[in-house]
C-alpha cells in the first residue's frame, strides 16, 4: 500500500485567513483524516509562506522587521487552525535554515543542468525610495480587465498573471510616485527548455492521478499559449539569498521558493524527509489548492523538480477548487472583506458547524457564494434536521424504552422481523435489505473520498443519514414498541449501528462531533474507529445517555452576524469604536462590558420549537452541550443540574379555542403572578377532574407558543399504549404547597421559588428520561419525592414513560 503525502497551499503569512483561504487547509485535513482511517501511511504538511514582497511591504508599513511580522502572524494562523482542529503532521514555516538549504540546492541543480538564464531587463524603479520595485510594490490598471488596483504580479480581479511593466498608469505602493524604468539583471528558469519533460510527465500523471478538470484546462492553456522564461530573482532584502556570484544582493522570487516549502517543512519534521520527497515509486502526492495557484503547482514547481535532474516525488492528484465568494462580492484579505478565521471563532458557533458548511458547499466545479441565509438554511436543515436528528431520535428512543441496551449480537443479520398478525407490512424492518443498502452507499462514499471528492462524499453521507431517518419514520417504532418489542429493538440496533457508521464517515469532516457520538455509543475516551468497521453491525452493547449535538441558528443571530461582518475590517473597527463611544465604554473593552458583564457573550434568542407528547417519534433538533464529558455522567447528576420541578395547583381550566386536544390551565405556582400552561389532556381528563388538583410542573422550561397561546412550562404525566389505546396518568400531589420543589431523593437544594435554575429547552428535558416503575416515578435509579419526602406515585400507569 502506497504512502500518502498531502499538502495544501501554504497560507501567506501577512494577514488573517478568511473562509475562502481556509478551504484548502481544511480540505487537505479531511483527506488526511480519511487516509489515516483507511490505514494508509499518511503525512500532511503545511505552514506559513513567509518570504516575498508582501511581507516586506507590510513590515515597513508597521515599522517592524519582517521576522517580527512573520512570528506574529504565524501565531495567529496557528491559533485559528488549532480551533478548526486541523490535524497537521507538521505545521511549519518557510523562513527556516532547511528552506534556504533545499531551495539553494534545487537552484544549483537547475543551474548545473543548464536551465538557468541571465537576463538584463528594464524594471520599474522608485527614485523617491531609491529602490527597484518588485512586482508587489507596483499597482496600476490591469491591461486585461481594467481593474484599477491590480498588483505587478497578478490581477486580483481577473486572475491574470502580470509583469509590473504591463500595468497601465503604474504607481509605487511604497511612496505613491510614478516609477521610472531602469535596467537590472535577473535570473530566469528556462521553462521552454524544460517543456518536453513537463509534457511527458503531465500526459501520464494527469490521467493516472485524475486531476481536476480546471487544473488540466488551465495548465493546457498555459502550455498552448507558449511558456516563457520566468524570472526567479527579485531586488529585495527579505528572502533566500541567491548562491551565485554577482547576484548576492538579490533573493529568490517567492513563487519559486514557496512550493519548495512543502519539502523543507517535511525536513523540519524528520531527517528522513527524502523517503517522502525522493521516493516516487512508493509515495503518492496529493495537493489541495485554489484555482489561482494551479499553474505554480502544475508548471513552475514540477518544472523546477524535473529540471533538477533528480528523482523527486511528483504530483499525483491535484484537487483544485474554484472561488468561494461572499454575499454577492469577493472575499478579500487586502480589503478585509468577508468572514475571517478569527471572526468564525468569535461567533460562538462551533468549528464543526463551519467545517460542515464549507464542505457541503465546497466550490469543486464552480464558484460558490457564502450568504448568511444559506448558512442558516444548510445548518438547520441538514446538519441539525438530518444528521443530528437521526442521532438524537435513535439514541433517545433506545434509552427511553430499552434502557439504552442493544439486543444480543446473535440476531445481527437475521432475515428480518416478521410483522405481527394484522400489522401493516410497511412496518416490517428487513435487516438484510437494510444493510445491503447501507453497504452499497458506504462503498460509493469511499470511492468518492479516495479521489478527494470531498463535497460529493459529504453529501452522500448526509443522503445515507436521510435514508436512516426514512427507515425510522416508516417503521413507526413508537407504535411497534408495544406490538412488536423484539422487532423494534432490532430496528433500533440497526439504526444505532448506522449512527456508528456515520460517526466514522463524518470524522474527517466533523472530528469533534464524531468524537461525541463515539462517547455516546459507549466508546472509551480517546478510542478511535477505523474505516474497515463500516457495514459490520457488531461490537456495541449499551449506549450512554443521549446528548444534544447542535444548536439551531436563529433569525436574530443570523441578522446580528450579517450586520457585524458587513463591510471591510476597517468599517467594523469604526463601528465598534462608535458603539464604545456611544455607550461610554473604554475602547477595546471586552465584549459584553457595556451591560456590566465583562467578557460575557450576548444571550441570543433561538427559534422556539414545540415537542409533543411523542417527541421521540418526531423530528427533534440538537444543540451543543457546553461540556464534552456529559456522556459519562450519571443521569441523576445531569437531571439535578438542569431540571427544576415544582408543585403547582390548577385554578382554572379551559378548552383551547384552536386545538381539539388541548387545555389551557392557569396555575398557582407559589409566585404572585402564577403561570399558564397548555397540555394535551382533552380526551383523557375532564376539566372537573383537573380543577383544584396539585400537579408537577417543569418550571424552568423555556416558554413556547402552542397554537397561539404561550405555555410557561409542562405538567408531568406517565403514559402507556398508543393511539386510541393510550393511557395518560397525570402525576397528582397531596398535601404540598404550591411552589415547593420536587427533588430527587437525597438531593440538597433550597426550595424557594426564587432559587431557579437556568431556562431549559424542551429537547434537553426529553434527553433526560423519567420513568414509572411499579407505580413509583424514577430518574435513573433514584425516585422523585415531594417536599415532604414522599415518592411520586402513579395511579393508572404502573410502568411507562413520564413526560
Amino acid at each position: 500500500m502506497k504512502k500518502r503525502l498531502i499538502t495544501s497551499a501554504l497560507p501567506y503569512v501577512n494577514n488573517i485567513p478568511h473562509l475562502g483561504n481556509l478551504i484548502q487547509v481544511l480540505s487537505a485535513d479531511v483527506f488526511a483524516r480519511f487516509c489515516r482511517s483507511r490505514g494508509y501511511e499518511t503525512l500532511y504538511v503545511c505552514g506559513t509562506d513567509e518570504y516575498g514582497t508582501a511581507t516586506e511591504t507590510r513590515a515597513r508599513e508597521e515599522g517592524i522587521s519582517p521576522e517580527e511580522l512573520c512570528s506574529r502572524y504565524h501565531a495567529v494562523h496557528t491559533e485559528i487552525y488549532e480551533w478548526f482542529r486541523i490535524s497537521f503532521d507538521k505545521w511549519g514555516r518557510t523562513s527556516t535554515p532547511q528552506q534556504t538549504e533545499i531551495v539553494q540546492s534545487i537552484f544549483l541543480s537547475l543551474h548545473a543542468q543548464g536551465f538557468i538564464r541571465e537576463r538584463t531587463i528594464e524594471q520599474l524603479y522608485s527614485e523617491k525610495s531609491a529602490m527597484f520595485l518588485a512586482d508587489r510594490y507596483v499597482a496600476g490598471t490591469c491591461p486585461k480587465c481594467g481593474y484599477t488596483d491590480a498588483r505587478g504580479d497578478q490581477c486580483e480581479e481577473c486572475g491574470s498573471l502580470l509583469d509590473p511593466t504591463d500595468l497601465i498608469d503604474p504607481r509605487s505602493v511604497m511612496d505613491g510616485t510614478r516609477p521610472v524604468i531602469r535596467e537590472t539583471t535577473h535570473l530566469y528558469i528556462d521553462l521552454p527548455a524544460i517543456l518536453p519533460r513537463l509534457q511527458t510527465w503531465m500526459a501520464e500523471a494527469s490521467e493516472r492521478g485524475r486531476w481536476a478538470r480546471n487544473a488540466i484546462r488551465m495548465t493546457e492553456a498555459w502550455i498552448r499559449d507558449g511558456l516563457k522564461e520566468r524570472a526567479i530573482t527579485r531586488d529585495l532584502k527579505w528572502g533566500i539569498p541567491v548562491p551565485l556570484e554577482g547576484f548576492e544582493d538579490k533573493v529568490f522570487y517567492v513563487w519559486f521558493d514557496a512550493p519548495i516549502g512543502y519539502i523543507s517543512i517535511t525536513a523540519t519534521l524528520t531527517d528522513q524527509w527524502e523517503q517522502w520527497w525522493k521516493n516516487p515509486r512508493e509515495v503518492e502526492l496529493f495537493q489541495f489548492i485554489g484555482k489561482d495557484n494551479i499553474p505554480f503547482h502544475t508548471v513552475i514547481f514540477p518544472s523546477s523538480l524535473l529540471g533538477s535532474g533528480q528523482d523527486w516525488t511528483m504530483l499525483h492528484h491535484m484537487s483544485s477548487s474554484e472561488y468561494l465568494n461572499y454575499e454577492g462580492g469577493q472575499f478579500s484579505k487586502s480589503k478585509g472583506i468577508g468572514v475571517f478565521g478569527t471572526d468564525a471563532r468569535e461567533t460562538g458557533i462551533p468549528a464543526d458547524v463551519w467545517r460542515f458548511y464549507l464542505f457541503y458547499n465546497r466550490p469543486e466545479t464552480s464558484d460558490y457564494t457564502f450568504t448568511w441565509d444559506d448558512f442558516q438554511e444548510k445548518v438547520n436543515g441538514e446538519l441539525i434536521g438530518n444528521l443530528a436528528n437521526l442521532v438524537n431520535r435513535t439514541t433517545t428512543f433506545l434509552t427511553r424504552f430499552f434502557d439504552g441496551a442493544l439486543p444480543p449480537e446473535g440476531a445481527a443479520l437475521s432475515e428480518g422481523t416478521v410483522p405481527p398478525e394484522g400489522a401493516a407490512p410497511a412496518g416490517a424492518h428487513h435487516r438484510q435489505a437494510f444493510w445491503n443498502e447501507v453497504r452499497q452507499r458506504e462503498a460509493e462514499i469511499t470511492e468518492k473520498m479516495e479521489w478527494a471528492g470531498l463535497r460529493d462524499g459529504l453529501r452522500r453521507i448526509f443522503a445515507l443519514s436521510s435514508y436512516g431517518n426514512r427507515v425510522f419514520q416508516a417503521a413507526e417504532p413508537w407504535k411497534t414498541r408495544t406490538t412488536d418489542p423484539e422487532g423494534t429493538h432490532l430496528l433500533l440496533a440497526d439504526l444505532v449501528y448506522l449512527v456508528r457508521d456515520l460517526a466514522i464517515l463524518i470524522e474527517p469532516y466533523l472530528p469533534a462531533t464524531a468524537e461525541r457520538i463515539r462517547l455516546l455509543l459507549g466508546a472509551a475516551p480517546g478510542e478511535s474507529w477505523s474505516w474497515d468497521m463500516l457495514g459490520e453491525p457488531r461490537g456495541l452493547s449499551r449506549i450512554a445517555l443521549p446528548e444534544i449535538l447542535f444548536e439551531q441558528l436563529s433569525d436574530e443571530l443570523i441578522q446580528e452576524l450579517r450586520d457585524r461582518f458587513s463591510g471591510s475590517q476597517a468599517d467594523r473597527a469604526r463601528r465598534a469604536l462608535e458603539a464604545d463611544a456611544a455607550s461610554g465604554a473604554k475602547p477595546g473593552s471586552p465584549k459584553g462590558a457595556r451591560d456590566g458583564k465583562p467578557g460575557a457573550k450576548s444571550d441570543k434568542t433561538r427559534k422556539d420549537h414545540t415537542v409533543s407528547e411523542n417527541t421521540v417519534s418526531e423530528n427533534t433538533v440538537n444543540e451543543n452541550r457546553p461540556d464534552g464529558n456529559a456522556a459519562s455522567e450519571k443521569i441523576e447528576d445531569r437531571f439535578a443540574e438542569k431540571v427544576e420541578l415544582r408543585a403547582a395547583k390548577i385554578i382554572e381550566v379551559e378548552q383551547h379555542p384552536e386545538a381539539d386536544k388541548l387545555y389551557i390551565e392557569r396555575l398557582d405556582d407559589g409566585t404572585p403572578e402564577g403561570r399558564t400552561i397548555v397540555s394535551g389532556l382533552r380526551g383523557h381528563y375532564t376539566p372537573e377532574e383537573l380543577l383544584g388538583k396539585t400537579i408537577v410542573v417543569v418550571a424552568n422550561l423555556k416558554p413556547a407558543k402552542l397554537r397561539g397561546v404561550k405555555s410557561e412550562g409542562m405538567l408531568l404525566a406517565a403514559s402507556s399504549g398508543e393511539g386510541d389505546q393510550e393511557i395518560v396518568d397525570v402525576l397528582f400531589l397531596e398535601g404540598v404547597e404550591p411552589g415547593s420543589r420536587v427533588l430527587l431523593q437525597g438531593q440538597e437544594r433550597q426550595a424557594s421559588p426564587e432559587d431557579s435554575l437556568k431556562r431549559l429547552k424542551a429537547d434537553d428535558f426529553f434527553a433526560l428520561p423519567i420513568r414509572a416503575s411499579g407505580g413509583t416515578v424514577f430518574v435513573g435509579e433514584t425516585p422523585l419525592v415531594d417536599a415532604g419526602g414522599n415518592p411520586l406515585k402513579t395511579l393508572r400507569v404502573s410502568d411507562g414513560a413520564v413526560g
